[in-house]
């Protein structure tokens, strides 16, 4: 048991008030609210080539080193229209990795209004969230998009991609 300054390490780390990894849709009284702040996109959407859509998965795996050496990581990139991979990152949170590629191109300048981003995870209306704030006119995602994310896409103006392989997408 080690004191610090007259208080114990358990008393120095103490915490006051409430923090929450939630979602954002907890706690709140109404689904409608939730997407209720974003904007409606208006872009000028790039052509999307059925061919392209289901290489994307494949070039996600091939550059999720993270997820070869551990098989717990989550992977988002941006890409152009034709299939170039613009960013990549990796995360054990599906929604992190989003954040990251984002974070990345803001910090780079780069304009993701004629780009794709692609997930490693489902379609949660959380990550059309970021997408649409991030003013990314199409989210793919290896797994299933959730009826929310559904919802949100299509009010917002999102194409939403789900089930991306190379055989097939909804």
């Amino acid at each position: 048991h080690r004191e610090m300054a007259g208080c114990s390490l358990l008393t120095a780390a103490d915490r006051f008030g409430i923090t929450s990894s939630a979602c954002g849709v907890c706690g709140t009284t109404a689904i409608d609210v939730v997407g209720a702040h974003l904007s409606r996109l208006h872009p000028t959407e790039p052509a999307l080539d059925p061919a392209v859509i289901r290489r994307l998965p494949g070039l996600l795996a091939d550059s999720q080193t993270l997820f070869a050496t551990t098989g717990g990581a989550h992977a988002a990139a941006l890409v152009t229209p034709d299939g170039q991979l613009s960013l990549f990152r990796e995360d054990v949170g599906r929604h992190f990795a989003l954040d990251k590629v984002i974070g990345a191109a803001l910090r780079a300048g780069v304009a993701m209004g004629s780009l794709l981003a692609i997930t490693s995870a489902r379609a949660s209306f959380e990550l059309v969230q970021k997408a649409l704030l991030a003013a990314v006119p199409v989210l793919v995602a290896v797994g299933p998009p959730s009826s929310l994310a559904v919802r949100m896409a299509t009010e917002h103006g999102l194409t939403l991609i789900g089930f991306a392989s190379e055989n097939r997408f909804n």
